[in-house]
């Protein structure tokens, strides 16, 4: 199997720089709208939604194919988080793309709201419920295997955490979508080298993660995950690939944006108070 080089994930782009400005700008919002919610809620998953933050501008907002005022279109394009801790990202990207009113935003983990500590289908804009990590990339099989047979274009993306990769049923799922060529299926590992207690490496070694995938018979890219170029053109050959689905492993930073919690374990599921939430949202303003 080919592999892809730096330079290929680097060329040919289509952004214009107007395009990558306001991608750009949208990911600085999202991660003061993660901020907001989390501080609002008293709690919830801060490093691992901001690691992700690109991955999901780059998705709703460049790739793929969706509609947000008809959130169960038959053709549109399929996201499965399956690192469902990292709800605020998905909610803040749905609620900039229009799924529902901004404000939604201010009532997750409250008793009622549509916004729960992980997604869950009621929700406008999520397509599976999750949270019970190493089945969401089973279930995106599932979903494209059945637009093959029924005939439909759509492609499903699965949000995958490094952490998650410790799970039997991934790798399972890997096998499983070599073996019936579902080439409309893209996995995307946040791979932030930081699990609920410690580093991945520490807990069960992940490298050599791109060996790993490649000898399950999967394209493996790998990229900077914050690099919106970069995530991109992976999408772009995931789809130009026709015989095999394609991993691409993002390398990212746990609490990406925030120094205080950049690559810290401490930041998956913390408790904050209100001044380092307070310095946080500073922090985060002072960006643009």
């Amino acid at each position: 199997m080919k592999e892809i080089t730096t330079n290929e994930l680097s060329a040919n782009l289509e952004f214009s720089s107007e395009k990558l400005e306001s991608m750009t700008e949208t990911a600085r919002q999202i991660r003061r709208d993660i901020v907001t919610m989390i501080r609002t809620a008293g709690s919830g998953h801060m490093g691992p939604s901001l690691s992700c933050v690109e991955l999901l501008v780059s998705l709703y907002f460049d790739r793929m194919n969706h509609r947000p005022k008809d959130p169960t279109w038959r053709e549109r394009d399929r996201l499965v988080l399956c690192k469902g801790h990292a709800a605020p990202a998905l909610y803040a990207t749905l609620a900039r793309a229009g799924y529902f009113d901004y404000e939604q935003l201010l009532t997750f983990r409250k008793t009622g709201s549509i916004l729960q500590g992980h997604p869950v289908s009621q929700t406008p804009g999520v397509d599976v419920s999750t949270g019970s990590l190493g089945q969401g990339l089973s279930i995106a099989n599932g979903m494209a295997l059945a637009g093959r047979l029924d005939g439909k274009p759509y492609r499903v993306y699965a949000l995958m955490g490094d952490g998650e990769c410790d799970e039997g049923q991934v790798w399972e799922a890997a096998m499983t979508g070599a073996q019936l060529g579902l080439s409309n299926v893209t996995a995307v590992i946040d791979r932030n080298g930081v699990q609920s207690d410690d580093t991945t490496e520490r807990i069960k070694r992940k490298e050599p993660l791109d060996r790993k995938w490649r000898s399950f018979g999967w394209q493996v890219l790998e990229i900077d995950g914050h690099n919106l170029t970069q995530i991109h053109r992976s999408f772009d050959l995931a789809e130009s690939t026709t015989d095999r689905p394609t991993v691409i492993i993002a390398r990212t930073v746990k609490g990406k944006g925030l120094s205080f919690l950049e690559g810290d374990a401490n930041s998956h599921n913390a408790s904050f108070s209100k001044e380092d939430l307070e310095w946080a949202m500073q922090e985060l303003q002072s960006q643009e």
